[in-house]
């Protein structure tokens, strides 16, 4: 899931074209993107809204609203629009995510569908602090982080060096567990700035971050081309594990490939390298 876009569930004239962006998944937004006035409206209006724009073959998933009287029903409504996962807003703990998986397992049964994932989106120190427990929650496919949310929770800006710290230990508890880490280290809101989106993109995919989420559609691209491997890296990989072979059929463990050092996490590297892009490309 190298790209995410939201769409907010009450609009129109973005669900109608959101299938024809090209990314691998759609957020079908019913919480800040929607009005308190028109929240019912979006919830009923799943069952048409997520195959619709799920129609390409991009991962459905929908955001519900974290208020105790509304995220329930968003959920079984999600689940019976037969939506991939969905997204947990101010998820600061465990509670929630057991919560839910227990109200969708019977409900998954009658349908007789797959279990929905969750992504939890981690907005406060709390949650930040849970991550690790989070992250092994039930359901847990990936972990991201609200930035804008996170900022205004401890009483600072959504600038990359004050999130970059809760990002990255958001970042590490999922990778600890096994999961997807979604997200870049920076905002966005402004999603104009075409090249510091891009150097962000590229930030995020050293690090070892797998995709992530945008609102506006002329970012997917730059997420789609940033998060996959290009064709020098691929070539590189694969010579470099050819090396590799050759290199333990002669009996050498540690051996010098075009001018650089190699051992085995740099050998597993390239092979991860080529697996991923043989996913993307299918």
């Amino acid at each position: 899931m190298r790209s995410l876009l939201y769409v907010p569930g009450s609009a129109e004239r973005f669900i109608a074209k959101a299938h024809l962006r090209g990314a691998d998944a759609i957020i079908v937004d019913l919480e800040d993107a929607v009005a308190a006035s028109e929240k019912l409206n979006a919830r009923a209006a799943l069952a048409t809204v997520v195959p619709r724009v799920g129609q390409a073959g991009a991962q459905v998933f929908v955001r519900v609203n974290h208020l105790t009287d509304l995220v329930r029903q968003d959920a079984e409504a999600a689940c019976m629009a037969g939506a991939y996962g969905l997204y947990l807003p101010k998820t600061s703990g465990t509670e929630i995510l057991e919560r839910l998986d227990a109200v969708l397992q019977p409900l998954e049964r009658r349908l007789g569908r797959k279990p929905m994932a969750f992504v939890p989106l981690i907005e406060d120190a709390v949650g930040v602090l849970r991550a690790q427990d989070i992250a092994r929650g039930p359901r847990v496919l990936a972990l991201s982080m609200g930035i804008e949310d996170m900022a205004t929770s401890f009483g600072g800006e959504p600038l990359p060096d004050v999130i970059r710290i809760p990002r990255m230990l958001i970042h590490l508890a999922a990778k600890a567990a096994g999961k997807l880490s979604l997200g870049l280290m920076r905002t966005v809101a402004d999603y104009r700035d075409t090249e510091a989106m891009r150097a962000s993109i590229i930030e995020a995919k050293a690090f070892g971050i797998d995709g992530a989420s945008c609102i506006h559609p002329s970012v997917v691209p730059l997420l789609n081309a940033g998060f996959s491997p290009g064709q020098k890296e691929i070539d590189h990989a694969r010579r470099l594990v050819t090396a590799a072979e050759v290199a333990q059929r002669d009996g050498i463990g540690a051996f010098t490939f075009e001018g650089m050092f190699v051992d085995a996490p740099i050998v597993e590297r390239a092979k991860s390298l080529l697996v991923y892009a043989q996913d993307v490309t299918n």
